[in-house]
């Protein structure tokens, strides 16, 4: 099973709402089992060079099974994933807004990446995304 495209926009209306809650426009980004881009969304306003960004997150936490941010903590100098940012051909994010989404046992079937905003805001609005997923 991976993430359908019904379940992308749901995921996608859900990190809308809470940018809009918190009055920062984003950009969202749903990958399937494969990395794969299923669907992304840039909210009126959102930076356009968070477009890549956001999409590259979602990637990042699904080759990984890892939320963005604590592989960011991992990957400072000395720790176990030092450098990693430069692997993948530099697709790699290491800071907050890539959150994995996992089916019913806990397998990872996705991820949800968000950029725009600080890097709490940007895992704020992955987390209340990454919470409508029932896969």
């Amino acid at each position: 099973m991976g993430v359908t495209l019904a379940q992308a926009r749901r995921i996608i209306d859900a990190g809308e709402t809470k940018a809009r809650d918190i009055g920062q426009p984003m950009n969202v980004a749903v990958v399937d089992a494969g990395g794969n881009l299923v669907a992304h969304a840039r909210m009126d306003g959102a930076w356009i060079g968070s477009i890549d960004i956001s999409i590259n997150k979602a990637f990042t936490s699904r080759a990984f099974d890892i939320a963005t941010k604590d592989l960011a903590e991992h990957s400072q100098s000395g720790g176990q994933f030092f450098g990693i940012h430069a692997s993948n051909h530099g697709r790699v994010m290491i800071f907050a807004g890539g959150v994995p989404l996992r089916d019913g046992s806990g397998a990872v079937v996705g991820a949800v990446g968000v950029s725009g905003g600080t890097g709490e805001q940007d895992q704020a609005v992955a987390d209340a995304a990454a919470r409508v997923f029932t896969g």
